[in-house]
């Protein structure tokens, strides 16, 4: 557990490289990919080249002899909720760091580019349960409190169960958000209350996964211990058909939160540790400001 100078420390250090990153690169695409998409009519004026032709208002211009185009504003400000995994499985990585430390740099990032934006933004974290919940609201300091209670949270409970905190999210959000659900989805039964949540949200996952998720090294007889149930396991990981094994259940889970996701039409990212998870999130905004 950190100390709280440590904690200070890395606030600051977090808020320094997610400035960088909003301020240098982020804050068109991230404007681009979100701004607009809560739009609400505004008025009708006449057509002027160059107008997008699919808000033509048909039958104003029949009435009038001439085309009509309708005009939209943009909503004033957005929220954007985080809801982060904070359950057993993310204290694992063997790549520079845990992956709960590439969740906490790509949360940070997220915030400071919603405040840097004028929007609001929100927390609720999660285990098997809802582990605390911070209200959307806007500023610096909202982004600052954000980055610390991510490296202080403790969970009281080690399992993952991404419904409960959809569930939640569902209860307290009445206006449409901006959703980004980071975790490593190791998890299941989740895609009725995702579904639901899609049709009031804007919900991004974002999955975070170590290289040693999807590939065991050989290295002989191995005791490993399940984080999140406490169940202590022998494995042969001399063995090819085991490694394979172990390999395809990763794809197996990959693949169903993949499937949950694109029916609930919502966007699913990938980020492994050691990645640039820069480049993620730019390709990510640029493709939705399109």
């Amino acid at each position: 557990m950190l100390t709280t100078a440590e904690i200070v420390k890395k606030v600051r250090d977090l808020e320094i490289k997610s400035k960088k990153l909003t301020s240098d690169i982020f804050t068109g695409e991230y404007h681009s990919a979100f701004k607009g998409k809560g739009m609400s009519f505004k008025e009708v004026r006449e057509y002027s080249a160059g107008d997008d032709i699919r808000f033509i208002d048909w039958n104003v211009s029949a009435r009038l002899g001439h085309p009509f185009s309708k005009v939209f504003e943009e909503e004033r400000e957005l929220t954007v909720m985080l809801l982060i995994d904070v359950s057993a499985s993310l204290q694992f990585g063997t790549v520079h760091a845990q992956k709960k430390d590439l969740i906490t740099e790509i949360a940070a990032v997220l915030s400071f580019s919603a405040v840097n934006n004028a929007d609001k933004v929100g927390v609720v974290f999660y285990s098997n349960q809802v582990e605390g919940y911070i209200a959307p609201k806007k500023g610096r300091k909202q982004a600052l409190y954000i980055v610390r209670e991510l490296l202080a949270k403790v969970p009281k409970q080690k399992e993952t169960r991404l419904k409960q905190a959809l569930h939640f999210l569902n209860s307290i959000s009445k206006q449409k958000c901006i959703v980004f659900v980071l975790s490593d989805f190791l998890d299941a039964q989740y895609s009725d209350v995702l579904r639901a949540a899609s049709r009031r949200h804007d919900v991004i996952g974002i999955k975070v996964y170590d290289k040693m998720d999807i590939q065991l090294p050989d290295a002989g007889l191995l005791q490993v211990r399940d984080s999140e149930n406490g169940k202590t396991y022998w494995v042969d990981s001399s063995s090819k058909s085991v490694r394979e094994l172990y390999q395809e259940e990763f794809f197996r889970v990959t693949a169903y939160s993949s499937d949950v996701f694109k029916k609930a039409g919502c966007d699913l990212l990938h980020i492994r540790s050691g990645e640039d998870y820069v480049k993620v999130l730019q390709r990510f905004f640029l493709s939705r400001s399109r």
